[in-house]
Formats: structure tokens, sequence, C-alpha cells
């Protein structure tokens, strides 16, 4: 069928300047070639319907350049996921870390109305900008537990901060030896200089812990976990957004932090090596 080979082409290529096909858009393209019927876009819809078509989706997808060097680095990371509660037991505490960037404190112009028969809550749309927060936060792989701090930039500086000041009092109150911090190539992280700086740390300070980094590959956020944790605050404290200083902002993550570490449980990581070197095709 004519009208399916155009909703599985691009609208670019038929000089329609347009990212995605929708309904409307595919009917008036039919309409316009002259061997075609002019059709409907509900009959379009049922057409793709019963192809199991959606042109108006998109996904968006990473193509891994160099699988050796890949897996080089996402090997380790996957195997101590999958052996963070057996560490935690002999004294390794395995710690995903990373920063939520930007976040709004906006004042709505009315506080959000909750929910009531036949009524969603409901949010102003109109707001004032109170300024913008950064998270530093880690996640504890083996039981789910969340440690954050708010600041107001993100440099190295800040991050170091989170370490010392949030990281390893939480290493020392467990009595680990080891804390295997996995985190991504970012500026923030500082990789040409965090490991040395760890070490001269852990020895003028007398940490008494040991701080191994786990580096992820370049461009691997989904094999970071603590961006599934982002996720959740996102949908749970942020949306809709209506705090009415940056201090209300930080307040609101921190008990949320102490909230959800009430119940917390370790994501249930089912992505393993023998995943990664097939979808590497190197099993």
């Amino acid at each position: 069928m004519q009208a399916t080979a155009i909703a599985c082409s691009l609208p670019r290529t038929h000089s329609v300047p347009l990212a995605r096909w929708s309904r409307a858009e595919l009917a008036r393209r039919v309409a316009a070639t002259p061997e075609l019927p002019r059709v409907s876009p509900s009959t379009i819809g049922r057409w793709l319907q019963a192809e199991k078509l959606r042109p108006w989706r998109f996904r968006l997808w990473q193509h891994i350049q160099n699988g050796a060097a890949f897996l080089e680095r996402a090997r380790p990371v996957v195997q101590v996921y999958a052996q963070a509660a057996t560490l935690l037991q002999a004294g390794t505490w395995v710690v995903c870390a990373d920063e939520k960037t930007s976040i709004q404190a906006r004042e709505a112009e009315q506080a959000p109305r909750p929910t009531r028969r036949r009524q969603v809550l409901r949010q102003s749309p109109r707001y004032k900008r109170r300024g913008a927060r950064h998270l530093l936060a880690g996640l504890s792989v083996a039981d789910g537990q969340v440690y954050g701090q708010c600041t107001g930039r993100k440099r190295f500086r800040e991050f170091q901060s989170f370490i010392e000041q949030v990281l390893v009092p939480a290493a020392q109150q467990r009595g680990v030896h080891t804390i295997a911090l996995i985190v991504d190539n970012g500026t923030t992280h500082a990789p040409k200089q965090l490991e040395r700086w760890l070490q001269e740390q852990a020895a003028a300070q007398q940490w008494g812990v040991h701080v191994q980094v786990f580096w992820l590959p370049p461009n691997a956020s989904w094999l970071d976990q603590i961006e599934i944790w982002f996720s959740v605050l996102q949908r749970k404290l942020l949306q809709p957004n209506h705090f009415i200083s940056t201090d209300a902002l930080d307040s609101a993550i921190m008990e949320f932090i102490a909230y959800g570490n009430q119940v917390a449980k370790p994501i249930q990581w089912t992505y393993t090596v023998d995943k990664l070197e097939r979808k590497l095709g190197m099993n």
C-alpha cells in the first residue's frame, strides 16, 4: 500500500518540512499524490493501526562505536551491581553518584489545587522564577538508600564537598572500609584529578575509608542507577513545580530523600555482563 510506504519514509524525502508524520499530514500527502484517492485522517489511522505503525512517535537510540573499549569500562560496573549486597557485607559499599542540574524553583501564581471528584490536581501556568539549584546525590546500590546535597554551583569543588561531607561520613557510619564509587566522565568529577585527590585526602584526613573509582563509559547514562532515582525525584516531587524560594526547594528535596529512605529498596537491576556482551556481539 502506497500510504504505508509514505508512512515508513521520512517527511523530508517527500519535500515535506516536518520531522514526523501525523495522521492528518499523511492524509494531506496522499491527497497530493494524483494516482492515489483522497482519504480521511481516520482512515489513515485505521490502516496504520492494522499495520502496527505509529510514525508520529519516536525514540532515541545510540550506537556503541567502540565495543571493546565500552565493554572494558562497563563490565566492572555491571559486575559490582550484581555483587553489591555481598560486597556490602564484606565491607565494600557500592555507590552511584551524579548531579541533577538546574532544578528550578518556580513560585506559581497560585498554589496547586488538590484533586477533586472528576478533576485532576491543577497547577497555575503563571509563575515567578526564584532561582535554581543543583543536586549532588549518591545511590547505595545494595539497599536503595540515597544521600544528597544541594548546591548553588556544580564544580569539582562542590563534588569534593559532597564526598567529604556526605559520602565519607556515611561510609564511616556504616563501618565499611571501601567505597566503590561509580561516576561518569563529566567535568564536575574531574577525571584527571579525582583519584589522586581521593588518595591524598584519605591519607591527610585519615578517613579510614578507601575510595575505588569505577568510570562509566562515555555516553552511558543508561548504565548509571542514580539516573533512575533522578527520574523518580522528577515525577514525584518536582512536577508540578511550586517552590517559593531556593531554600524551600532545598528543604523539599532533602525531605523527599529522607522520606524515601524509610522504605528504600535496591533497584531490580537485570542488565548482566552476558546481556552486554551479546549486545556488543562479543559473546
